[in-house]
Order: structure tokens, then sequence, then C-alpha cells
């Protein structure tokens, strides 16, 4: 197939690649046979960083990362150019388009991706994956299902709301029975909401923004990602290639996104850098490149990591590593720091990969990125966040979506046995105890069979110097497993009188 009828067909192929992810996103936590995590399992320093933190490589992502490492190896970084979800936003994206003569920035800047790439991976080995927050798939994934999903929904539900005011006979019940049918389809039941999105958006505009200064800035001088499959791509066997006919005209360095194709090198490209977007293709004035297979590795480049940047990276890791250990939150957990069921620090921390999918498929949620409350080694993990929502008695979601398995695969039976946090009454703010009024919400919303919270009826008195009878709610630890649904209903405004807390012992379980 000749290079210029590929060049037509990209596009496309990005067009079905990006469908793809959104229905994988949308449809994550509602079908079983279609992955929540298909694109981390293609990701292969998602793959790599894992094996590393965890020592305990997950098949389905090591065989996917393998799939591209492979494809890499034979056609150069078409994952990029072709495949990335966030490649073909950046390309969507208007970007800054070089005068003829405009200098290109230094390409000393390009060292910054594989510094970042020594940096990730190093850390990983000393069991740190915090950085993993910079990995394209994560990046993505985490800002449409914390601020972009959230978003959409907040527009649809105001969209619904105007429609249904207007004075139409019949259109308030249509808009009723749209709702429903998308409910139950694809949009989730309540609003999701999350403390980090406003800043976990900033951060996705940051990345796009940066295409004002250069095409695919992010592709071409941060993404650690790209920096892996560059590497491979020295040894790539198709490669771009210029023929005695080639009269330097330029075009093809001004056409190119990721500005490899440079005059000082007589306008070769360095496969490393070239995403296979065949860009170039269509304004050669001599047809003097062409695609073609090579068998020895390509040339080391000035900006290709040396020995000095793979030290720099190994002390920049040393001191995340050695500075998170030294925060206060690992040497005393945080009283309110509740995990997803199952999931046990310092264990989850070497597998988490920060990229937001069980954030998606919590129907409540209840799970929230963190920034602080796990320290820097556990920033943007997921915890619970009762008073946001609960985790819910009836789901398991989010350990059968977590790609890596640092939320376990519990069944449901399981999963309602395995303690989360315990509850404790604070008498101070609770209407029985407190105020002397009558308040029994937290009992009846316990989901336990047999209730982890009883009430006990005693004669109290009341703020204007009264005698009354009152529930008076107490918990019951042995039963309670910390689902949190108690602090969500709490009637009080504010902090509820009710709160869960991190259980100092993750193997105690509630009976039955």
């Amino acid at each position: 197939m000749r290079a210029n009828t590929l060049r037509r067909l990209r596009p496309w192929v990005q067009a079905l690649a990006f469908i793809l992810f959104i229905v994988v996103f949308v449809a994550a936590g509602r079908v079983s046979f279609l992955p929540a995590d298909l694109f981390f399992r293609l990701d292969p320093l998602a793959a790599l960083a894992e094996m590393l933190a965890s020592r305990n490589p997950v098949p389905a992502m090591l065989a996917g990362g393998l799939i591209v490492l492979v494809l890499t190896v034979v056609a150069g970084r078409v994952w990029c150019g072709w495949l990335c979800p966030l490649g073909t936003v950046l390309d969507w994206v208007p970007a800054h388009k070089p005068a003829p003569k405009e200098a290109d920035l230094d390409h000393r800047w390009r060292q910054v991706k594989y510094f970042l790439l020594g940096l990730i991976l190093l850390a990983a080995v000393l069991g740190n994956l915090s950085l993993m927050i910079l990995d394209p798939i994560t990046l993505i994934y985490r800002t449409s299902a914390s601020a972009g999903w959230p978003a959409l929904m907040a527009i649809v539900s105001g969209l619904e709301r105007a429609v249904s005011g207007l004075p139409v006979p019949g259109l308030k019940d249509a808009v009723v029975s749209a709702d429903n049918f998308l409910r139950n389809v694809a949009l989730p039941m309540y609003q999701p909401v999350y403390e980090l999105g406003g800043l976990t958006a900033l951060v996705f505009v940051a990345v796009l923004a940066l295409n004002a200064k250069r095409a695919r800035f992010w592709c071409r001088y941060l993404c650690p990602l790209g920096a892996l499959l560059g590497l491979v791509s020295k040894v790539a066997w198709l490669r771009r290639t210029l023929g005695d006919d080639c009269v330097e005209c330029a075009r093809c360095a001004r056409a190119c996104p990721t500005g490899t194709i440079d005059a000082a090198q007589h306008y070769a490209s360095d496969p490393s850098e070239c995403i296979m977007c065949l860009e170039c293709v269509p304004v050669c004035a001599k047809a003097g490149q062409h695609f073609r297979g090579h068998l020895a590795p390509a040339a080391w480049r000035s900006y290709d990591p040396s020995r000095r940047q793979i030290i720099a990276s190994a002390g920049a890791a040393v001191a995340v590593a050695s500075l998170s250990a030294v925060e206060p939150s690992a040497q005393r957990p945080q009283p309110f720091l509740l995990r997803p069921p199952g999931a046990v620090d310092p264990d989850f921390l070497g597998q988490c990969l920060r990229c937001g999918v069980c954030l998606k498929v919590c129907p409540t949620s209840g799970l929230q990125p963190s920034l602080t409350i796990a320290g820097w080694s556990g920033i943007w993990t997921p915890v619970l966040t009762p008073r946001l929502g609960y985790c819910d008695f009836s789901c398991n979601a989010c350990g059968q979506a977590c790609p890596t398995g640092a939320i376990p695969r519990l069944t449901l039976d399981d999963k309602r046995r395995t303690v989360i946090g315990h509850a404790y009454v604070d008498r101070n703010r609770c209407l029985p105890w407190a105020s002397g009024r009558n308040c029994i919400t937290c009992e009846e919303m316990c989901p336990l069979p047999q209730k982890a919270i009883q009430l006990e009826e005693v004669e109290a008195w009341t703020a204007d110097g009264r005698t009354t009878n009152v529930k008076r709610p107490h918990v019951l630890q042995e039963r309670c497993i910390g689902c949190g649904i108690c602090e969500n209903n709490c009637p009080l405004s504010g902090q509820a009188a009710i709160r869960v807390y991190a259980p100092t012992d993750l193997g105690v379980a509630a009976p039955g």
C-alpha cells in the first residue's frame, strides 16, 4: 500500500481508536465482555512500572504491552501516531505552525521525556509509582473520569431541566423516559463529584495548551511512554529514508508535527522521534523520501539518554522514594485514610497506577483521588470519602476493573465481609446523644443483615429541660465493615455525627 494512501487512512484509524477508548470508558463497570482496563493492558510503560514496583507482573498487562512493543519494533512509533487517545486529541487541537525560517526549540528539550522515563522506572524499582500520574493513558483516563465525565453529566442534567420546563404537552414525560433509558444504558444514577476534578482538568488543559508552543509538545518533550517507545524505535524495521533526488526544499520539515526532520542532518529524521504520521509524504517536492525496511539500529543522537542523564534520573528517583518514606503519613497513617475493599498499604502503593478506573466504576463517587491524605507516595490513589459517597454493599466493581490487582478481585460475598474501616458515633454532635432528639437514620441505613448499629432506648433531657425517651445509636465494632453509608446519610450539615475511621487491623472481617 502506498504511503500517501496510508496517510489518508490514519485519521480514520485514529478516530476509530478514540471511539473505542470512549466506548470502553463509558462501558466500564456496566459490561463484562469489554475490559475497563483495555488501554492500560496495551500500555508497556504501565506494565513495566507495575512489574518493577510489585515484583509480580500482571499477565494481561504484560501480554498487551509486549504486543505494542513488537508493533513498535516492526513499524516504529505507530502507537503514538495512530492509536494513542491523548495523541489523537493533540492532533485535533490547533497547534503552532512555525514560519519557514523560524528556529525550532533546542533539541536538548527532548531529553526531558527520557529523564522522566528513567525517573518513573527507577522510582518503581524502589516501590514508588506516584509518578505514573505522568503516563499518557493514565493522564487522559483520569481526566475523563474525574473531570470530563462529571461535567458532561452536569450538562445533561441541566439540559434536561431546561427542556422539561418548556410549555410543551408531554415533553416532561418524554424527558423523564429518555433520562431513565440513558441511566440504565450508559449514564450514572447519581451526579459524580470529585474533589480534585478542577485540578485534574487544569493539568490536562495545560498539556493541550502547550500545542500553542509547538505541535505535539507533550509527545516531543514530555511523554514518558513516548520515550520508551522511542528507544525501541531505534531498532524499528520500517523507517523513513531519503533518496538521492531530495532537493532539500524543507517542506517535509515544516509538515512534521514532531519536528524530527532536521535541516542540520540533511533533512533526515530520527526514528525514535518519528510517529509515522506520514504527513511529510504529500508535501515532498520530488518524492525523494521513502519508508523502507532497515536491519541496522539507528544512530544515537545528542539528546538520547546518556550516562549522566541516567545518574540524574537515579538520584531524583532516590530523592522521591526517600522523601516519601519520611513523610508523617508513612509513620502514622491518617485516621480517615480509607482504601477500597481489600486494598492494603504499603503493597497497594506499589501496584496502583493512579489511573482512575476505580473512580469511574464506583457508582456513588465514594472513591476519590487523594492529594495530601495519603502523602506524596499516595498522590492520586483512591480513598473512600464517605461524606461524598459510600461503598455500596451490592457492588464490587472497583476490584473487577482494577488493571493491576491493587484492588483485589473479590467476589461480592467476600467484599461484603471485608473491613474497610470502623464507624464511631460523635456523641457531641449526634442528635439523640447531644440534643435529646430522636434520629435513627444510621441504624436504618446500615446494610448488614445483622445490623452493626443498634439502638438503645433511654430517658434523656431535651434542650428546654424536659425529659423524653430517645433511641441512642451504638456501633458494634465486631460487625462494622466501614462502608460509610451511615456517615453519608447522617442528616447533620457539615461533619457527620458518625464517622468511619481507618481500622487498625484490616484482617478483621464482619461475620456473615
